[in-house]
């Protein structure tokens, strides 16, 4: 084994990365650890903001690299998953990975791997990569998103980051996480460090009381979002203006209530990073990050006449969260919804929250073992009395909902990322 030859192309090392065994191993830290023991231990050579969560950490941690870049510092982004391309995943201050700083790390962290006794996890993998991509761009800062829970990630072998954040919480992953949002909480909460600050995204009062909790044990400062301190002064498909605290105004280039207010966590972390020291860190640095943020494929604006958006909305909690932003968006107006389903997935659930805003729906059967056939998931949206078009995979989903559509029409397509990156390649190849 340890006679394998070093991968040459793009092509082989994408294909390696592509392996996902985390199923087949225990979870833990103790493989992160060995591993990037081997490689020198980047992650201590590195600055963070850690970010867990169910919902919205995606979106707070480009946002907050944003708001890092605009402010001038050198800003590493690791997001999980991808929508087009793996390299999505690792940004230096917007970039992502190069082909051949990626086939080296790759190739690196490989060798190190074959003298581990137990193989590491692709997740694990990727992210020793990303902490040696970030290390050899000399970041000054990287906004680090947790990839599963929090407590037993592999990002969670950082030290003590300047600030530890907890966005949204719901129910998901509950075989692993556990079954209740405190249980889930008690996980994500996992990541909060003596040495650090903690933001939290306002929630029920049980999460609150479970970060409040881990806080206190580990002698942390925490700040939690205030939507009562929220000024909304505009909203509209061009983007969101608000003050937070007494501040601003602030520009969000990102639609959706559920991103504005995922904004405020942004805003909470920047002033804890300040507290901290990082100066450049001003409101008008806040602002500029904010309005020059973009998360592909959430709540995302693709064409006019008709309006085509795509959203990454997969389960209940997402789904609701989308339906509130599409309704203060759109008013009365109905939508054709675009969306395919896994078995499952409370599928049922999801789909009756869209019912009131459906004009009517095109669907497809997901590229998954789990997925529902489109034919019975058409028949059963027309037993709901809205018409409902199957189509036979995404390509054919689009033109079809780009025909039941006129000028004045919006379609919004929802689903997993990987489908919704193929809806927006499909969109912008057009």
């Amino acid at each position: 084994m340890n006679n394998v030859k070093d991968l040459q192309t793009i092509e082989e090392t994408l294909k390696y990365l592509q392996f996902d065994n985390w199923e087949q191993s225990a979870p833990g830290l103790a493989r992160s650890r060995e591993l990037l023991g081997l490689l020198g231990n980047p992650e201590k050579k590195l600055k963070f903001v850690h970010i867990a969560g169910t919902n919205g950490k995606g979106s707070t941690a480009a946002m907050l690299a944003s708001v890092l870049q605009r402010a001038g510092y050198r800003t590493g982004l690791y997001t999980s998953p991808h929508l087009l391309r793996f390299h999505e995943r690792m940004r230096v201050n917007g970039e992502e990975i190069d082909d051949n700083s990626l086939i080296s790390l790759t190739n690196t962290v490989r060798n190190a791997a074959k003298s581990m006794s137990e193989m590491p996890t692709g997740f694990e993998i990727m992210t020793a990569i990303a902490f040696l991509y970030f290390v050899q761009e000399q970041c000054d800062i990287v906004s680090l998103e947790v990839g599963l829970g929090g407590r037993m990630d592999s990002t969670n072998v950082i030290p003590a980051p300047e600030v530890c954040v907890v966005a949204n919480i719901g129910l998901e992953h509950t075989a692993i996480l556990g079954d209740t949002v405190e249980k889930i909480a008690a996980e994500k909460c996992g990541i909060i460090k003596h040495g650090s600050h903690a933001v939290l995204f306002g929630q029920s009062e049980g999460v609150e009381n479970v970060a409040r909790e881990k806080c206190a044990q580990e002698d942390v400062a925490l700040t939690i979002t205030a939507q009562e301190k929220l000024e909304r002064i505009s909203s509209s498909l061009d983007g969101q203006e608000f003050k937070y605290r007494g501040r601003g105004p602030y520009h969000l280039r990102l639609l959706g209530e559920y991103q504005l207010l995922n904004a405020l966590t942004v805003i909470d972390v920047c002033n804890a990073l300040r507290s901290r020291g990082w100066g450049k860190l001003t409101d008008e640095a806040i602002d500029e990050g904010l309005s020059h943020a973009q998360w592909p494929g959430r709540l995302e604006l693709l064409r006019r006449g008709p309006d085509f958006i795509v959203d990454g909305a997969h389960n209940p909690q997402c789904v609701d969260a989308l339906m509130d932003s599409l309704a203060a968006l759109y008013g009365d107006k109905k939508l054709i919804f675009l969306t395919g389903v896994l078995r499952d997935k409370d599928w049922q659930q999801m789909l009756r929250r869209a019912l009131p805003l459906a004009k009517a729906f095109v669907v497809i059967t997901p590229p998954s073992a789990r997925a529902l056939d489109e034919n019975e998931l058409a028949a059963w949206l027309n037993a709901q009395g809205v018409q409902a078009v199957p189509a036979k995979d995404t390509d054919d989903g689009v033109r079809r909902a780009l025909e039941l559509a006129g000028e004045d029409d919006a379609i919004c397509s929802w689903g997993s990322l990987y489908f919704t990156g193929e809806v927006r390649r499909i969109l912008t190849e057009q």
